[in-house]
């Protein structure tokens, strides 16, 4: 099975639908999220669209948090 966000083959241990780069990111944007909910009362979506264009966050987060934006857009049509 490949990346749902790059070409590598996904992770299989834990299974995952990410390539081990983009698990990592999904975990870290994961735990920062919740940091920033207690803070900002953000939600989901608007965290990750501060991350997606933020210039200080990592070329794998970024990359997961707009796969992620893109796949809500298509599940909210």
């Amino acid at each position: 099975m490949k990346c749902k966000v790059c070409a590598r083959e996904a992770q299989t241990q834990p299974p995952s639908k990410y390539c081990e780069r983009h698990q990592k990111a999904y975990e870290s944007l994961q735990k920062k999220f919740e940091v920033w909910k207690e803070a900002s009362n953000i939600t989901w979506e608007n965290y990750l669209e501060e991350a997606a264009k933020n210039p200080l966050t990592g070329l794998w987060a970024r990359e997961l948090a707009e796969n992620l934006l893109s796949d809500q857009t298509r599940d909210d049509c």
